[in-house]
């Protein structure tokens, strides 16, 4: 049987070569091939500091902390992503405020936002989902009305632009994945992006034991907060730079197919695609996932799997889970949700990887038609 799987790391013998000088030379722990990915990173997304870490939940409770954000601070997420997002606000004491998203986007409502930012307010952070950039504009309007920090959930943005410069240089804060779900892996990792040299000195501290960075260091080692160990290794770095030499074919090939899925599907009836980009100018998503809405999407997902076919659902309705809804204080959820659960009831991802084919996308897309 025909099997396509839903993404397939770029593993080339290029990078294989990476990790075995790596393990060949004996420095397996965070080194200079953790110090080249970060420059690497930083200069492909034009800003001034990347920080790598163990995974983009870590980065964002390190940029929480950065911000001083803890016990008595709020925090307004969406309802629609996947739980680390809202899991890592009561994992730093503070509350998380849940709200609604977008039908037709899925992205966090602004309106909503707006509503339930409250003197205890201190930080936002939408969610950049499957690489559409998010309205910067009025993300800025209300930090800049309200004073919140904005940190944003870049996991699957690496890549995408909006309005000419690149995600990670919107926010305060940036955090991108680079768990195996993304194009540009390290196998488990993260990456925290900023352009304020204070809280990326402070990050780079914390995920160092608190040992003091930068000037400071001159001296000697010695620690100047407390700190964890949030350190990713030469071994995954190694992984990552190999890909990120090739990030913008890497990048293109995932347009190409975007825009051939779009042609396939056409007009067909019953499948509705998101309205995945503002019409805005020199901005671009990075498609790390291709989603679309579909009726009876649980039978049509299984039965897509049984003929070879690896799709999955687009992301998770957190308040449809215990860890949301059973009254902790450190959580609130706000209003009914009904357009998150309707994403999630009717949002299907399809395969979407380098050396996926046309043919491959035909197969796909009669298979999804026929079933329809």
């Amino acid at each position: 049987m025909r099997k396509i799987p839903l993404i397939k790391p770029y593993i080339t013998a290029e990078i294989k070569q990476r990790v075995s000088d790596v393990l060949d030379s004996g420095y397996l722990t965070e080194g200079p091939v953790t110090k080249e990915l970060e420059k690497k990173i930083a200069a492909y997304l034009e800003c001034k500091y990347a920080i790598a870490v163990t995974s983009a939940t870590t980065g964002l409770e390190i940029a929480l902390r950065a911000l001083g954000i803890g016990p008595g601070d709020e925090v307004i997420v969406p309802d629609y992503t996947y739980p680390a997002t809202a899991s890592v606000v009561p994992i730093v004491g503070a509350k998380a405020i849940i709200v609604d998203v977008n039908r037709e986007d899925m992205l966090i409502n602004y309106q909503q936002i707006e509503a339930n930012i409250t003197d205890k307010t201190k930080a936002i952070i939408p969610v950049s989902l499957f690489g559409a950039p998010l309205d910067y504009e009025e993300l800025d309007r209300l930090k800049k009305k309200y004073g919140v920090a904005i940190i944003e959930d870049a996991a699957c943005s690496i890549g995408a632009v909006y309005q000419n410069k690149k995600v990670g240089n919107h926010a305060d804060i940036t955090v991108f994945s680079l768990h195996p779900r993304k194009f540009i892996t390290t196998g488990e990792g993260g990456i925290v992006a900023t352009n304020n040299s204070e809280l990326a000195n402070w990050m780079d501290s914390y995920k160092h034991f608190g040992m003091a960075t930068g000037e400071a260091a001159r001296e000697g080692i010695k620690f100047d907060i407390i700190g964890t160990n949030y350190k990713l290794t030469n071994i995954q770095a190694a992984i990552g730079l190999g890909q990120m030499n090739h990030i913008d074919d890497l990048l293109q090939r995932r347009i190409e197919l975007a825009n051939n899925y779009k042609r396939l599907i056409g007009s067909t009836t019953g499948i509705l695609l998101p309205q995945i980009l503002k019409k805005q100018p020199d901005t671009q998503h990075s498609f790390q996932s291709y989603v679309v809405y579909i009726e009876d999407r649980d039978r049509i997902m299984h039965s897509m799997r049984e003929v070879g076919i690896e799709v999955q659902i687009g992301s998770y309705s957190l308040h449809m889970h215990n860890a949301f809804n059973n009254n902790d204080e450190s959580i609130e959820l706000v209003g009914s949700m009904s357009n998150s659960r309707w994403c999630y009831d009717h949002a299907l991802a399809l395969p979407l990887y380098h050396d996926l084919t046309f043919e491959d996308q035909e197969y796909i897309i009669n298979s999804l038609q026929a079933l329809i």
